[in-house]
């Protein structure tokens, strides 16, 4: 008898478990990122030939390009757009250089009525922290790895 309680109640549990988790459609998600990550890559692409036009040259195109995308998304963010833009678009709205502004930005929004120090200040790399320290600490290795490379000569 108790076996047949237990199994019911898990039964149960099964049952509850496979009407509350949600389905997604591998391939609606992949369309939604490739249209989100595509819009803020033609967003891109347009300031870059808008300062090109200007009379900007590449390398201080590119650089008003990535600064105004940043500013952009954190704008979004402040106002909690981009949150609904990434829950829509996934994947798209985290690769480009916005989901790195959005992911400093947010935790910082999040935290500022803790304060200056202990909240902004503690908070504003809780995501993006561990992205500067490993891409810094890459950047180094491989830099060292090249430095010795061209000291033995391997590279020229």
């Amino acid at each position: 008898m108790a076996d047949v309680l237990k199994e019911r109640k898990n039964q149960q549990y099964n049952d509850y478990v496979k009407k509350v988790t949600p389905t997604h459609n591998l391939w609606a998600n992949m369309a939604k990122a490739f249209l989100v990550g595509g819009i803020i890559c033609v967003i891109g692409q347009f300031i870059l030939n808008y300062a090109s036009n200007m009379g900007l040259d590449k390398e201080t195109a590119g650089s008003w390009c990535s600064m105004l995308l940043v500013l952009i998304s954190v704008i979004l963010t402040g106002f909690n757009i981009y949150p609904k833009i990434a829950k829509f678009g996934g994947a798209g709205t985290l690769v480009p250089i916005t989901g790195f502004a959005n992911s400093v930005a947010a935790p910082a929004i999040e935290f500022q009525k803790e304060g200056q120090v202990f909240g902004i200040g503690c908070k504003i790399f809780t995501i993006a922290g561990p992205v500067i320290l490993y891409g810094v600490f890459t950047s180094w290795v491989l830099g060292l790895i090249y430095y010795i490379l061209r000291i033995t000569g391997v590279v020229g």
